[in-house]
């Protein structure tokens, strides 16, 4: 038997018993009974997923690859945008988003030190953390609620002769007014960030149509963590129309190097000793060259293999997120009396990452009895993030200085921080689990309705 032919039917067997491993240990979940764990979020996935990372790990190739080449377009394919560059986290790609609108090769619109930067306290560190990492200076708006996003007008009354930019995020996957904040940062010729690693999926109508979220600014940014929209375990993006910002992402990823050439491949520019490059002699060796200092947060093949399966599956994941949400609404909103529950953004069609529910001033519980009766039911809750990162220990240092400011007041975003939490819409979850959920609210609503 020729070693090609007896390596090929090893692969088979060893493919073969994965699926039967999946089957056995993942293939036939128990059905939902009271009193069962109910997440937030979580993974979904099938054999395909497992077949195609044992199938990447009998390759052996450790680094970026072919699936990660792969996954690359056809995430550009799927959001509609020209480029796309995968990392290992969505907080890097946010990182690296950031820290590509510094680049000395984007000449007079780079972002200084010292420059600001519109952006809101309640949501994630990982958006906000680049711009004081870097020097620059967050100016943080207040939000909206049903909408949990910047308001708008907000963002336009913080803009002074020293903003460069507006970074913002999606708040579980409901967008912020991007017509609005579009049209902004045109006017007053600024960058705009989507942090789009809530809403994967997100479908938004500007004025010359619909477009997904994370592809109206310059740059979007997604987190492929476990719980997001799909998972490749760690692992996020960064994507944009165009082409410099993509070559100056792409260099601060791999090390900060001037070279392109892909991991194993050389002289794909056939000059690869033939210019001369700062101060270095002429020929220097182009991949020992670098434009900037730089990071490696390149994603892994084995991570990109689930990827590429993940993304297969994002239509139904989306679907199934905006089924539950539906449902979920539907179940609660003889409530409204005192919850607040979220509202899709105008002109949006949201792939929501989760349901934000608001207790009201005048309800006679509080948002923490809520959250106790849904965890002693063993749902689990979260916050909507740092709800008002400025009330954190990590501001403990910077209070009082001028290493940020705040436009107007916070009045909403503290508005968060005592009365806002969330429970999970992700495509695990079924009737059954949804059902409990209401069903817990409903009894907790119980004692306390006149």
């Amino acid at each position: 038997m020729a070693d090609r032919e007896r390596i090929n039917r090893a692969r088979e067997a060893v493919l073969a018993m994965t699926r039967e491993y999946y089957q056995a240990v993942y293939g036939d979940p128990a059905p939902y009974k009271a009193g069962d764990r109910i997440s937030y979020g979580g993974r979904v996935f099938d054999a395909n997923e497992m077949l195609a990372l044992v199938n990447s790990a009998l390759d052996f190739w450790l680094t970026a690859g072919p699936y990660a080449s792969q996954l690359e377009k056809d995430l550009a394919q799927y959001l509609g945008v020209r480029y796309c560059s995968l990392v290992n986290s969505g907080s890097s790609a946010n990182l690296l988003a950031f820290m590509a609108l510094t680049s000395p090769l984007l000449k007079e619109r780079r972002i200084h030190k010292g420059d600001e930067v519109i952006t809101v306290a309640c949501g994630f560190p990982t958006t906000i953390a680049p711009i004081l990492q870097f020097g620059a200076v967050p100016v943080f708006v207040d939000i909206d609620i049903p909408s949990y996003n910047a308001n708008p007008h907000a963002v336009e009354a913080a803009i002074t002769s020293k903003t460069r930019a507006v970074m913002l995020a999606h708040t579980l996957g409901n967008p912020f007014d991007l017509r609005m904040i579009k049209a902004l940062c045109d006017k007053h010729d600024l960058w705009l960030i989507e942090d789009n690693c809530d809403a994967l999926g997100t479908e938004y109508d500007m004025e010359d149509g619909t477009h997904k979220t994370g592809t109206i600014g310059h740059i979007g940014t997604s987190s492929f963590y476990p719980p997001h929209h799909m998972t490749t375990g760690e692992g996020g993006a960064v994507y944009t129309n165009d082409p410099l910002l993509h070559r100056i992402v792409e260099s601060l990823r791999d090390w900060g190097r001037d070279c392109y050439c892909p991991s194993g491949k050389d002289n794909t520019c056939r000059n690869r000793f033939t210019r001369q490059y700062g101060l270095l002699p002429l020929g220097y060796d182009h991949k020992y060259v670098y434009s900037h200092l730089g990071y490696n947060l390149k994603m892994t093949d084995l991570q990109a293999a689930i990827g590429c399966e993940q993304l297969k599956k994002m239509p139904y994941f989306v679907q199934r997120r905006r089924e539950n949400f539906a449902r979920l609404y539907e179940g609660l909103r003889k409530y409204e009396r005192w919850l607040t529950l979220p509202v899709a953004a105008p002109y949006a069609n949201p792939s929501w990452f989760g349901f934000l529910i608001t207790v009201k001033p005048d309800a006679p519980f509080t948002r923490d009895e809520l959250v106790d009766a849904l965890e002693s039911d063993n749902i689990q809750t979260r916050m909507l993030f740092a709800s008002n990162l400025l009330r954190h220990p990590c501001f403990d240092d910077l209070r009082g200085t001028d290493a940020y400011r705040v436009s107007g007041d916070l009045t909403q975003t503290d508005r968060v921080v005592a009365d806002t939490f969330w429970i999970g819409v992700y495509p695990g979850m079924d009737a059954a689990r949804l059902d409990a959920m209401i069903g817990c609210i409903e009894a907790f609503m119980r004692g306390r309705e006149s």
